[in-house]
């Protein structure tokens, strides 16, 4: 348990999800200010919807687009909900969720240290998007992280 901890775990996994987006432009701009994401590369159509974009949040990468709902191609706002939520680390989650906050988006779980060792927190983006963030505080085995949540919940769950 001597080693550092490092915010953003070694093993680390990505996705390459792809947003739909109801006002695109817009949410690039929110990422942008509330996420400190970098926009790659960005394709307009007329009138400067967003056909394609490919965005970095640290080493995370999406990709998003207007919504085409007549293509099947449909945003959280349309569909009423969405059941993912996109998780990235971060260097430092809170300062995070203080921009993202002033950016405009929505806490849905109230940042807190877990028993698997993140501090981490659930938001919602303005186009209905949930972003789970967190930074890693400790460093702990899956036996240790069982015996946590065996201690938290009873054994259940």
């Amino acid at each position: 348990m001597g080693d550092k901890v490092k915010p953003i775990p070694d093993d680390n996994r990505s996705a390459a999800p792809y947003l739909m987006c109801k006002g695109a432009a817009a949410a690039l701009a929110f990422y942008e200010k509330a996420f400190g994401a970098r926009v790659l590369e960005k394709i307009e159509m007329p009138g400067g919807v967003i056909g394609h974009a490919e965005v970095k949040i640290g080493d995370a990468f999406f990709m998003l687009a207007e919504e085409c709902p007549m293509n099947g191609l449909k945003s959280p706002e349309t569909l009423g909900g969405t059941s993912v939520t996109i998780h990235i680390y971060v260097e430092d989650v809170d300062a995070l969720l203080a921009r993202a906050v002033a950016a405009g988006a929505k806490v849905i779980q109230p940042i807190e240290d877990k028993f698997y060792g993140d501090r981490s927190v659930m938001l919602q983006d303005p186009c209905g998007h949930l972003w789970g963030f967190a930074s890693r505080k400790e460093n702990l085995t899956f036996d240790e992280i069982k015996k946590r949540s065996a201690a938290l919940y009873g054994g259940c769950c």
